[in-house]
């Protein structure tokens, strides 16, 4: 696929292109790019749940509270700052390695080896004696991490015209679950295999009920040697993104005019491309990056305590790895996979909407299992929901940033959108903790559901905005 000629300005336009067969389709699935951007998503979202998600369940059975795992989540907040460095990462060459293998290719890989470096740190360091020293590993993951995004978002954007980055990103999507997998039921399998085996056995007899005794005190039972051989395992597995970026090529860009002294470098790569869209959008832009910064509230705040949540329901790592980190991202694949097919045939706009009601309304599901207790049928049950109404919201919202971009300004744009949609959800997921341990896990569950309701008014106002006029063509 080519370089698009034109920029699209809105997901919606006036013209109505032709609808494309279902044949046709599924075949976007099969090019290259999409392929390719299957495999760079799997790198992508392997440290996402490694400083975040399976992180927050490490700390609670070393036996953190709550609400330090909550206020710790506050890691996260470097993908919120993204747009920050990057028109450092859209502009500025890396010596020697951008000449070699081009802009986009060098960043990504300087990034994926420096989330390697990052990860085994984080596996030797004890959280229960060296607690600073895993927060700033989990720091260096996050700012490398947010790095690769944006690198990668602007080699996808660039890879295909418009009319393909719904497929584009539903193949990202799987790529990018299938790491999630890997990196949470993955690393709780290895941890649990790597464990001393009366440990593990003792573990196991309790939540069975075939011993009496009292709960084990927080940490008692954990290993932190077992959680430093899947953290290794996993800053392996980075392998393939470093692997795919090798063996890809640079895509075809806008040729950047050279810069006559530094304050015009600095007006080209901090000042222009915010000025572009708020030019193309003018007051409209306030209310799209509203839309922006609040669309994935209700599953970023309750995504935090998710795993401390099945931890003091009694759930063991095999029950988490194999309902909510393989079966639940299997759901997600699906609903990524209907979410870009949707985007395709009726437009991004309608399948936002409805990936936004169901997203909140999932969350009343876990509200629900807070008072069922320790079943694992009902957690599949909700975890089903609740991945496949994720999978449908984010394969959409993808396709919607990456219609609001300029391609000449690719990298930083979409880092600045893909920030603000976590910036206001991140900083508010940092008081989860605090929320439940002050009240209980069903309030905060409905509560999480309540915020996804102003999310509905911002879609429905965005899809009157008119088109702004399509940005200049591309070389």
């Amino acid at each position: 696929m080519n370089q698009p000629s034109v920029t699209p300005a809105s997901p919606d336009t006036h013209a109505t292109p032709p609808r494309p067969s279902w044949g046709d389709t599924l075949k976007a699935y099969l090019e290259p790019a999409s392929l390719r951007m299957f495999a760079l998503g799997f790198s992508a979202g392997l440290p996402l749940l490694l400083v975040l998600g399976t992180l927050s369940f490490r700390l609670r059975e070393a036996g953190l509270d709550r609400t330090t795992i909550g206020y710790l989540s506050w890691v996260g907040l470097a993908y919120g700052f993204k747009w920050v460095w990057s028109p450092l990462v859209d502009r500025l060459p890396i010596p020697l390695l951008t000449h070699a293998m081009g802009r986009r290719r060098s960043w990504l890989l300087l990034s994926q080896l420096a989330i390697m470096v990052a990860l085994a740190g984080m596996a030797f360091a004890d959280p229960r004696s060296q607690l600073n020293l895993v927060v700033w590993c989990a720091l260096a993951v996050a700012f490398a991490s947010a790095t690769q995004d944006i690198a990668l978002d602007a080699y996808r954007i660039e890879s295909a015209d418009a009319a393909h980055q719904g497929a584009l990103a539903a193949t990202y999507q799987t790529g990018y679950r299938l790491a999630m997998i890997w990196a949470g039921a993955g690393v709780l399998w290895l941890a649990a295999r790597a464990e001393v085996a009366p440990v593990a056995a003792q573990a196991a007899a309790a939540v069975a009920g075939a011993v009496e005794a009292t709960k084990p005190a927080p940490g008692a039972l954990y290993q932190n040697a077992a959680w430093a051989t899947a953290y290794l395992v996993m800053a392996a597995s980075m392998l393939v993104g470093v692997v795919t970026v090798l063996f890809s090529r640079e895509p075809a860009q806008v040729a950047l005019p050279p810069s006559r002294n530094a304050a015009e470098w600095f007006r080209g790569a901090f000042v222009e491309p915010f000025a572009d869209f708020l030019k193309r959008y003018g007051m409209h832009a306030l209310l799209i990056l509203a839309l922006i910064g609040v669309y994935r509230i209700s599953d970023v705040v309750m995504g935090i305590m998710a795993n401390p949540f099945y931890v003091d329901m009694g759930y063991t790592k095999d029950e988490v790895a194999a309902v909510t980190k393989v079966y639940g991202v299997i759901m997600t694949l699906v609903g990524a996979f209907v979410g870009g097919a949707l985007s395709l045939r009726l437009g991004v706009m309608r399948v936002l909407m409805l990936g936004a009601i169901l997203s909140a309304a999932s969350n009343l599901l876990f509200a629900w299992l807070a008072g069922h207790g320790h079943d694992v049928t009902a957690l599949i049950a909700v975890v089903s929901a609740d991945n496949l109404s994720a999978g449908v919201a984010s394969a959409a919202f993808i396709a919607y940033l990456s219609s609001l971009t300029n391609v000449s300004y690719s990298a930083t744009q979409y880092a600045l959108f893909s920030s603000m949609m976590l910036l206001a959800p991140k900083w508010l997921a940092g008081y989860s903790g605090a929320f439940v341990d002050a009240y209980d896990y069903p309030t905060f569950f409905t509560a999480t559901a309540l915020l996804g309701l102003p999310v509905l008014v911002l879609i429905w106002l965005a899809t009157r905005v008119s088109s702004p006029a399509a940005s200049p063509a591309a070389p």
